[in-house]
């Protein structure tokens, strides 16, 4: 059961973050009777607050008459000293990499055994993608999913392996054969892809370090093909995860003097 507030006194907020904790990564999508069931609220309570959760924003109901998280939620999470700081970093160098090709550039993080966007630039001349900011992608068939999950914990590539589902024709589907990918991203630095994600959209993506040699992030570009430049993005990729880390690492080393929620920023990125 995600929540227990079964007590009668329990307060009005208690029962609304009860709500709001019925959804989890293997319960994304859940009817009004399973959200009562997983906060343990009665039916009638549950739908008045389901109802100005939806007013507000935090909850989406769909077709289905299944409810999901709503884009307000993740609105506030931007708010986060992590995603925030993350992001603002990131940005100069998302842009500089998005002048000199025009394609798409995606900042993301690993989130569980999925794919979050924290940021994407894309223009006219962009690979129609999938991807939006906010959104969670597999790591199989991603560039920079494919960076992340080189560097997950065991358990987290051990969850992905058994799971690999097939999006496109080309989606890498056996896990020796991914196995060995993740190997030569350690080995080379960088992964790519081929038309796993979204026909027509290759990608390559480089891992983001901290200070002290953590992966904490990946950036990549969507582009048609990886024939000719593929070697011509590694490296502006490679140029601006560096700059990322070290502007990670230059706030870092200035702790002491930063803002308390900064600094939280910084270390949990570390």
């Amino acid at each position: 059961m995600a929540g227990r507030t079964s007590n009668p006194g329990a307060s009005v907020a208690s029962r609304l973050l009860a709500v709001l904790g019925a959804f989890d990564a293997d319960h994304r999508s859940l009817t009004l009777s399973e959200i009562g069931r997983r906060a343990d609220i009665p039916l009638p309570t549950t739908h008045r607050l389901v109802a100005e959760l939806t007013d507000w924003g935090a909850l989406v109901r769909r077709s289905s008459g299944e409810y999901v998280v709503g884009r307000r939620i993740w609105e506030l999470g931007l708010l986060a000293p992590l995603q925030t700081g993350l992001r603002e970093i990131a940005s100069p160098f998302l842009h500089d990499i998005y002048a000199a090709t025009l394609a798409t550039v995606h900042l993301a993080v690993r989130d569980g055994s999925e794919v979050l966007y924290l940021d994407r630039l894309a223009g006219s001349q962009s690979v129609p993608i999938v991807s939006t900011v906010g959104s969670r992608l597999p790591m199989h068939c991603t560039g920079v999913g494919k960076v992340l999950l080189t560097y997950a914990p065991e358990v987290v590539r051990a969850e992905v392996l058994e799971n690999l589902t097939r999006v496109t024709p080309y989606t890498v589907t056996q896990p020796g054969r991914l196995v060995a990918e993740l190997r030569r991203v350690e080995r080379d630095g960088y992964a790519t892809t081929t038309e796993e994600m979204s026909l027509g959209a290759c990608s390559v993506a480089v891992p983001v370090r901290a200070g002290d040699g953590r992966v904490v992030a990946a950036v990549g570009i969507v582009v048609p093909s990886l024939k000719r430049d593929r070697v011509k993005l590694v490296a502006s990729l490679t140029v601006a995860a560096y700059g990322i880390g070290r502007s990670l690492g230059a706030l870092h080393a200035l702790d002491r003097n930063l803002d308390p929620w900064v600094a939280v920023t910084v270390r949990r990125a570390n």
